[in-house]
């Protein structure tokens, strides 16, 4: 049995009865006087949502995206599906499955939101009966999102064409997914959302923000390079967020500016570090602590220098989630 599917909470059920179980699950909660729906329709289940824990998935690192899913259920009640390989089968040839339930009132009784979990882990000897017992867990006429998480290799993650296919996006974190994930020729590359680039959003945000007090012209005319440092821990974040600020001001005015991503050197503290050099005396730079949750603007376009304190900070897990998702 797979290590990860012992680490995460729920009742072990028959694979077989799953639907039967979850049912007897709210009753029993019911019965003792916990928060359970009273019908179908008061789940009010709003997506069906797998995530898939790779082989390079521990125990901790399994049950810290347990929860990240659990709190993104709070807020839009989802059927989740949780999907743990067998890194060695042993002669296992059959799915195991656990059943987890938790229901939430909100301001008044009438706002209870509910989630599910079927948690199955499986054998490669079971893999080829996998999408079709997936299929039977998720709730019908609801939309599909896919979150595979510490897989080792994209081509292996492609064998699962039915969800990859299926669902609306598919979610990669390109922080610790494979280097390829990004560009590999998925079977609908156009679902693909990076949770990287999602939980960026107040940093994109803050940056848009201020350069949006001042003209395009002004901020292109001269510019000759843009430079990024950034810390160890984020250097994925550094990756993307050059991307982004690529897309947006790389080809703007006379100037092709030049790109550079790079460490900040041991010892400094800080996350980010920003600077566009110009061929005058305009002149900007930004710098983000995640840690203090605290940045610097300093800018020149041409109308005097301008200084800004102000705050920073990478989204919560489960807010990216939804930002990846919905957005």
């Amino acid at each position: 049995m797979s290590s990860i599917f012992s680490a995460l909470p729920g009742i072990e059920v028959p694979v077989d009865s799953i639907s039967k179980s979850l049912a007897a699950m709210w009753a029993d909660t019911a019965k003792r006087g916990g928060a359970a729906p009273e019908a179908d329709d008061a789940k009010a289940t709003q997506v069906n949502f797998v995530l898939h824990l790779g082989m390079n998935t521990k125990p901790e690192d399994a049950k810290e995206q347990f929860q990240t899913a659990v709190r993104f259920s709070q807020r839009y009640p989802s059927r989740v599906v949780v999907l743990c390989p067998l890194s060695r089968d042993e002669g296992v040839k059959e799915m195991h499955a656990k059943i987890y339930g938790e229901c939430y009132l909100g301001k008044s009784k009438s706002d209870k939101r509910c989630v599910e979990f079927v948690i199955l882990s499986y054998p490669r000897a079971a893999r080829e009966f996998l999408e079709n017992q997936v299929s039977i867990c998720l709730s019908t006429d609801l939309p599909l999102y896919y979150w595979p998480h510490r897989f080792s290799e994209s081509k292996k993650l492609a064998d699962y064409r039915y969800l990859l296919s299926r669902a609306r996006r598919v979610l990669i974190d390109s922080a610790i997914a494979p280097a390829d994930a990004m560009t590999y020729p998925w079977p609908n590359p156009g679902a693909v959302r990076d949770l990287v680039y999602a939980r960026l959003l107040p940093v994109r945000q803050s940056l848009g923000q201020f350069l949006s007090r001042y003209p395009m012209d002004a901020i292109c005319e001269g510019l000759q390079s843009v430079s990024l440092k950034h810390a160890p821990a984020v250097a994925a974040e550094g990756r993307v967020l050059l991307d982004w600020l690529r897309d947006r001001v790389g080809q703007c005015g006379k100037n092709q500016a030049k790109f550079d991503l790079a460490p900040l050197p041991a010892g400094t503290a800080g996350s980010f570090e920003l600077k566009f050099t110009y061929a005058g005396k305009k002149a900007f730079s930004w710098k983000g602590d995640l840690a203090k949750s605290q940045a610097f603007f300093e800018a020149d376009f041409g109308t005097g220098r301008t200084t800004l304190p102000a705050s920073v900070s990478l989204m919560p897990p489960e807010n990216a989630l939804s930002e990846a998702m919905f957005f």
